[in-house]
Protein backbone atom coordinates (compact mmCIF):
# COMPACT_ATOMS: atom_id res chain seq x y z
CA UNK A 1 0.00 0.00 0.00
CA UNK A 2 1.53 3.08 -1.07
CA UNK A 3 1.66 5.66 1.82
CA UNK A 4 -1.11 8.25 -0.41
CA UNK A 5 -3.70 5.16 0.14
CA UNK A 6 -3.27 4.72 3.85
CA UNK A 7 -3.90 7.99 4.76
CA UNK A 8 -7.06 9.97 4.31
CA UNK A 9 -6.25 13.47 3.87
CA UNK A 10 -9.63 14.66 4.70
CA UNK A 11 -7.85 14.37 8.37
CA UNK A 12 -6.09 17.69 6.79
CA UNK A 13 -8.20 21.02 7.67
CA UNK A 14 -8.31 24.39 8.50
CA UNK A 15 -8.28 26.00 11.04
CA UNK A 16 -6.28 23.52 12.91
CA UNK A 17 -8.10 21.75 15.91
CA UNK A 18 -6.90 19.48 18.01
CA UNK A 19 -10.05 17.20 18.24
CA UNK A 20 -11.04 13.61 18.24
CA UNK A 21 -11.94 13.19 14.88
CA UNK A 22 -13.71 9.92 15.21
CA UNK A 23 -15.29 8.67 12.43
CA UNK A 24 -17.42 5.32 11.84
CA UNK A 25 -15.46 2.73 10.27
CA UNK A 26 -17.08 1.49 7.19
CA UNK A 27 -17.66 -1.83 6.85
CA UNK A 28 -15.34 -4.88 6.28
CA UNK A 29 -12.73 -2.13 5.65
CA UNK A 30 -9.59 -3.69 7.25
CA UNK A 31 -8.42 -2.47 10.67
CA UNK A 32 -4.93 -4.46 10.54
CA UNK A 33 -1.97 -4.37 8.17
CA UNK A 34 0.33 -7.35 7.91
CA UNK A 35 4.14 -7.28 7.79
CA UNK A 36 6.85 -9.46 5.79
CA UNK A 37 10.31 -10.08 6.24
CA UNK A 38 12.31 -6.83 4.72
CA UNK A 39 9.60 -4.39 5.85
CA UNK A 40 10.46 -1.40 7.60
CA UNK A 41 8.14 -1.24 9.93
CA UNK A 42 8.95 -4.54 11.58
CA UNK A 43 12.69 -4.15 11.65
CA UNK A 44 12.11 -1.16 13.75
CA UNK A 45 9.85 -2.84 15.56
CA UNK A 46 12.27 -5.85 16.01
CA UNK A 47 15.08 -3.72 17.32
CA UNK A 48 13.06 -1.80 20.39
CA UNK A 49 11.73 -5.24 20.94
CA UNK A 50 14.99 -6.16 21.52
CA UNK A 51 16.52 -3.66 22.92
CA UNK A 52 13.70 -1.55 24.57
CA UNK A 53 10.78 -4.20 25.43
CA UNK A 54 10.18 -2.75 28.84
CA UNK A 55 9.52 0.72 27.26
CA UNK A 56 6.93 -0.98 24.88
CA UNK A 57 5.56 -3.94 26.72
CA UNK A 58 3.73 -2.58 29.58
CA UNK A 59 0.78 -3.63 31.92
CA UNK A 60 -1.14 -2.71 35.56
CA UNK A 61 0.07 -4.83 38.06
CA UNK A 62 -2.94 -7.78 37.79
CA UNK A 63 -4.54 -6.52 34.36
CA UNK A 64 -5.69 -9.58 32.29
CA UNK A 65 -5.41 -8.77 28.26
CA UNK A 66 -6.37 -12.31 27.49
CA UNK A 67 -9.79 -11.41 26.37
CA UNK A 68 -8.51 -8.28 24.61
CA UNK A 69 -6.19 -10.51 22.85
CA UNK A 70 -8.52 -13.38 21.74
CA UNK A 71 -10.23 -10.41 20.11
CA UNK A 72 -7.51 -8.83 18.44
CA UNK A 73 -6.07 -12.14 17.17
CA UNK A 74 -9.62 -12.96 16.01
CA UNK A 75 -9.50 -10.44 14.52
CA UNK A 76 -6.65 -10.77 12.92
CA UNK A 77 -7.31 -13.99 11.55
CA UNK A 78 -10.47 -13.37 9.58
CA UNK A 79 -8.73 -10.23 8.39
CA UNK A 80 -5.53 -11.59 7.15
CA UNK A 81 -5.35 -16.00 7.35
CA UNK A 82 -2.37 -16.38 5.61
CA UNK A 83 -0.34 -14.02 7.88
CA UNK A 84 -2.34 -15.05 11.17
CA UNK A 85 -4.27 -18.11 12.22
CA UNK A 86 -5.13 -20.93 14.55
CA UNK A 87 -3.09 -23.92 15.22
CA UNK A 88 -4.06 -26.11 17.71
CA UNK A 89 -1.81 -24.85 20.65
CA UNK A 90 -2.10 -21.57 20.14
CA UNK A 91 -1.62 -18.90 16.94
CA UNK A 92 1.22 -18.86 13.84
CA UNK A 93 2.58 -16.12 12.17
CA UNK A 94 2.95 -17.84 9.12
CA UNK A 95 5.04 -15.02 6.92
CA UNK A 96 7.49 -14.66 9.45
CA UNK A 97 7.90 -18.26 9.93
CA UNK A 98 6.89 -18.59 13.40
CA UNK A 99 4.68 -19.52 15.76
CA UNK A 100 3.57 -20.08 19.74
CA UNK A 101 2.87 -23.26 20.82
CA UNK A 102 1.60 -21.45 24.29
CA UNK A 103 3.85 -19.83 24.99
CA UNK A 104 6.87 -21.32 23.44
CA UNK A 105 7.98 -19.91 19.99
CA UNK A 106 8.67 -22.44 16.81
CA UNK A 107 10.15 -22.05 13.52
CA UNK A 108 7.67 -22.95 11.17
CA UNK A 109 9.45 -23.24 7.77
CA UNK A 110 11.64 -20.11 6.36
CA UNK A 111 11.98 -18.27 9.58
CA UNK A 112 13.58 -15.29 10.57
CA UNK A 113 16.13 -15.97 13.10
CA UNK A 114 16.25 -13.30 15.03
CA UNK A 115 12.38 -13.17 15.79
CA UNK A 116 12.50 -16.61 17.77
CA UNK A 117 15.31 -15.08 19.64
CA UNK A 118 13.85 -11.60 20.70
CA UNK A 119 10.43 -14.00 21.36
CA UNK A 120 12.35 -16.12 23.89
CA UNK A 121 14.09 -13.75 25.48
CA UNK A 122 10.63 -12.21 26.92
CA UNK A 123 8.45 -12.56 29.62
CA UNK A 124 6.12 -16.25 28.56
CA UNK A 125 2.68 -13.48 28.88
CA UNK A 126 4.38 -11.28 26.71
CA UNK A 127 5.16 -13.42 23.80
CA UNK A 128 2.18 -13.27 22.09
CA UNK A 129 1.37 -9.41 21.74
CA UNK A 130 5.10 -9.16 20.60
CA UNK A 131 4.90 -11.46 17.84
CA UNK A 132 0.92 -9.81 16.49
CA UNK A 133 3.10 -6.52 17.31
CA UNK A 134 6.08 -8.36 14.54
CA UNK A 135 3.18 -9.86 12.03
CA UNK A 136 1.10 -6.81 11.79
CA UNK A 137 2.16 -2.45 11.17
CA UNK A 138 0.07 -1.64 14.37
CA UNK A 139 0.72 -1.17 17.60
CA UNK A 140 -2.37 -1.67 20.22
CA UNK A 141 -3.16 -0.81 23.80
CA UNK A 142 -6.19 -1.71 25.48
CA UNK A 143 -8.95 0.89 26.42
CA UNK A 144 -11.30 0.34 29.24
CA UNK A 145 -14.79 2.06 28.87
CA UNK A 146 -15.81 1.74 32.79
CA UNK A 147 -12.64 3.89 33.66
CA UNK A 148 -11.24 5.33 30.94
CA UNK A 149 -7.59 4.48 31.50
CA UNK A 150 -5.40 2.45 29.21
CA UNK A 151 -4.29 -0.48 31.63
CA UNK A 152 -2.34 -2.11 28.82
CA UNK A 153 0.21 -1.14 26.02
CA UNK A 154 2.55 -2.92 23.50
CA UNK A 155 3.56 0.19 21.34
CA UNK A 156 6.84 -0.22 19.53
CA UNK A 157 6.61 3.01 17.57
CA UNK A 158 5.59 6.18 19.87
CA UNK A 159 5.08 9.15 18.17
CA UNK A 160 6.93 11.18 20.38
CA UNK A 161 5.69 10.05 23.64
CA UNK A 162 6.71 7.55 26.62
CA UNK A 163 4.80 4.61 26.51
CA UNK A 164 5.68 3.75 30.12
CA UNK A 165 4.69 7.40 31.43
CA UNK A 166 0.78 6.34 29.80
CA UNK A 167 0.07 2.71 30.97
CA UNK A 168 -2.20 2.87 33.93
CA UNK A 169 -3.36 6.28 33.32
CA UNK A 170 -6.95 7.93 32.56
CA UNK A 171 -7.57 9.29 29.21
CA UNK A 172 -7.45 12.88 30.46
CA UNK A 173 -3.55 12.25 32.07
CA UNK A 174 -2.74 10.70 29.11
CA UNK A 175 -3.57 13.58 26.75
CA UNK A 176 -2.66 16.24 28.87
CA UNK A 177 0.72 17.03 27.91
CA UNK A 178 -0.71 17.83 24.78
CA UNK A 179 -1.47 21.70 23.28
CA UNK A 180 -4.97 22.75 22.88
CA UNK A 181 -6.22 19.83 24.06
CA UNK A 182 -9.59 21.22 25.68
CA UNK A 183 -11.40 19.00 23.06
CA UNK A 184 -10.02 16.15 23.91
CA UNK A 185 -9.76 16.14 27.08
CA UNK A 186 -13.51 17.23 27.46
CA UNK A 187 -14.32 14.39 25.38
CA UNK A 188 -12.45 11.84 27.10
CA UNK A 189 -15.37 9.66 29.21
CA UNK A 190 -17.49 9.83 26.38
CA UNK A 191 -15.32 8.58 23.90
CA UNK A 192 -13.73 5.68 25.86
CA UNK A 193 -17.43 4.52 26.54
CA UNK A 194 -18.30 4.99 22.45
CA UNK A 195 -15.00 3.25 21.55
CA UNK A 196 -15.80 0.22 23.81
CA UNK A 197 -19.36 -0.35 22.23
CA UNK A 198 -20.02 -2.60 19.12
CA UNK A 199 -19.57 0.00 16.35
CA UNK A 200 -15.99 0.31 14.77
CA UNK A 201 -14.15 4.08 14.82
CA UNK A 202 -11.23 5.47 12.91
CA UNK A 203 -9.55 8.35 13.35
CA UNK A 204 -6.34 9.78 11.46
CA UNK A 205 -3.89 12.30 13.16
CA UNK A 206 -0.56 14.00 10.89
CA UNK A 207 2.24 15.84 12.15
CA UNK A 208 5.90 17.22 10.24
CA UNK A 209 8.83 15.94 11.69
CA UNK A 210 12.81 15.99 11.14
CA UNK A 211 13.00 12.94 12.81
CA UNK A 212 13.86 9.89 10.13
CA UNK A 213 12.46 7.04 12.16
CA UNK A 214 9.06 5.67 12.77
CA UNK A 215 10.62 4.53 16.52
CA UNK A 216 10.25 7.91 18.38
CA UNK A 217 10.04 7.29 21.79
CA UNK A 218 11.25 10.69 23.50
CA UNK A 219 14.13 9.08 25.10
CA UNK A 220 15.55 7.88 21.97
CA UNK A 221 15.02 10.74 19.59
CA UNK A 222 17.59 12.78 18.54
CA UNK A 223 17.20 16.15 20.16
CA UNK A 224 19.55 18.33 17.36
CA UNK A 225 17.08 21.52 16.45
CA UNK A 226 16.23 22.37 13.22
CA UNK A 227 19.13 24.07 10.79
CA UNK A 228 18.42 27.68 12.24
CA UNK A 229 20.58 28.90 8.77
CA UNK A 230 18.97 26.63 6.40
CA UNK A 231 16.45 28.05 3.60
CA UNK A 232 12.90 26.70 2.92
CA UNK A 233 13.99 23.88 0.03
CA UNK A 234 16.78 22.55 2.77
CA UNK A 235 14.04 22.62 5.59
CA UNK A 236 11.54 20.58 3.60
CA UNK A 237 14.01 18.53 2.20
CA UNK A 238 14.85 17.48 5.78
CA UNK A 239 11.57 16.96 6.61
CA UNK A 240 9.01 14.43 6.79
CA UNK A 241 5.32 13.73 6.95
CA UNK A 242 4.56 11.49 10.14
CA UNK A 243 0.84 10.11 10.16
CA UNK A 244 -1.14 7.67 12.54
CA UNK A 245 -4.33 5.53 11.11
CA UNK A 246 -6.23 5.06 14.63
CA UNK A 247 -8.96 2.26 15.24
CA UNK A 248 -10.66 0.66 17.96
CA UNK A 249 -11.55 -3.01 18.20
CA UNK A 250 -13.97 -3.72 21.02
CA UNK A 251 -13.68 -6.85 22.39
CA UNK A 252 -16.87 -8.90 23.47
CA UNK A 253 -18.60 -9.05 26.53
CA UNK A 254 -15.89 -6.74 28.26
CA UNK A 255 -16.72 -2.96 28.09
CA UNK A 256 -12.76 -2.58 26.32
CA UNK A 257 -11.63 -1.86 23.19
CA UNK A 258 -8.48 -2.69 21.36
CA UNK A 259 -6.64 0.63 19.81
CA UNK A 260 -4.98 0.19 16.81
CA UNK A 261 -2.22 2.64 15.69
CA UNK A 262 -0.36 2.56 12.49
CA UNK A 263 2.21 5.03 11.99
CA UNK A 264 3.99 5.68 8.54
CA UNK A 265 6.73 8.31 7.97
CA UNK A 266 7.38 9.65 4.26
CA UNK A 267 9.92 12.44 2.93
CA UNK A 268 7.53 15.36 3.12
CA UNK A 269 8.07 16.02 -0.89
CA UNK A 270 6.96 12.23 -1.64
CA UNK A 271 3.70 12.53 0.74
CA UNK A 272 2.90 15.62 -0.56
CA UNK A 273 2.74 14.31 -3.92
CA UNK A 274 -0.11 16.88 -5.63
CA UNK A 275 -0.77 20.44 -5.05
CA UNK A 276 -4.02 20.27 -3.25
CA UNK A 277 -2.40 18.19 -0.77
CA UNK A 278 0.54 21.22 0.19
CA UNK A 279 -2.37 23.29 0.12
CA UNK A 280 -4.15 21.73 2.76
CA UNK A 281 -1.30 21.22 4.62
CA UNK A 282 -0.59 24.91 4.21
CA UNK A 283 -3.70 25.72 5.30
CA UNK A 284 -3.59 23.62 8.45
CA UNK A 285 0.08 24.47 9.15
CA UNK A 286 -0.78 28.60 9.23
CA UNK A 287 -3.65 28.09 11.59
CA UNK A 288 -1.90 26.39 14.39
CA UNK A 289 -1.64 28.19 17.36
CA UNK A 290 1.34 28.76 19.03
CA UNK A 291 1.29 26.47 21.38
CA UNK A 292 0.40 23.89 19.00
CA UNK A 293 3.19 24.79 16.86
CA UNK A 294 5.42 24.69 19.93
CA UNK A 295 4.80 21.16 20.65
CA UNK A 296 5.39 19.78 17.75
CA UNK A 297 8.51 21.60 17.45
CA UNK A 298 7.59 23.70 14.64
CA UNK A 299 7.75 27.14 15.80
CA UNK A 300 11.28 27.75 14.76
CA UNK A 301 10.39 26.18 10.69
CA UNK A 302 6.66 27.47 10.20
CA UNK A 303 7.79 29.92 8.15
CA UNK A 304 10.16 28.03 6.18
CA UNK A 305 7.87 25.56 5.83
CA UNK A 306 5.40 27.52 4.82
CA UNK A 307 6.80 29.33 1.88
CA UNK A 308 8.11 25.60 0.34
CA UNK A 309 4.66 24.63 0.80
CA UNK A 310 3.28 28.10 -0.89
CA UNK A 311 5.65 26.80 -3.98
CA UNK A 312 4.38 23.60 -4.42
CA UNK A 313 1.03 24.19 -4.19
CA UNK A 314 1.35 26.68 -7.55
Amino acid sequence: MSFAASFDFAAVSAPFRMQPGLRRLAAGVPQLTPLRPGDRALREKLAVLQDHAPQALLATPGFDAAPALQALCAQAAAEHPTAWRPHTAGWAAPWLGWSLHGDTPRADGDAVPEIGACLAALPPAWRLPALLCLAFAQDFAIIDGDSARIPWLAVCLPSNWAPEDKVGRHFAEVHAPVADNQLLIAAGDHLARLVTQPDRWERFVWTITRHPHLRAHPGHVDPAPWPASAGADEIAARAFFRTEHQTFIPVPGARQAVFTIHVELAPLALALATPAHARQVRDALSTMSPAVLAYRGLAEVRERLLAWLEARSA
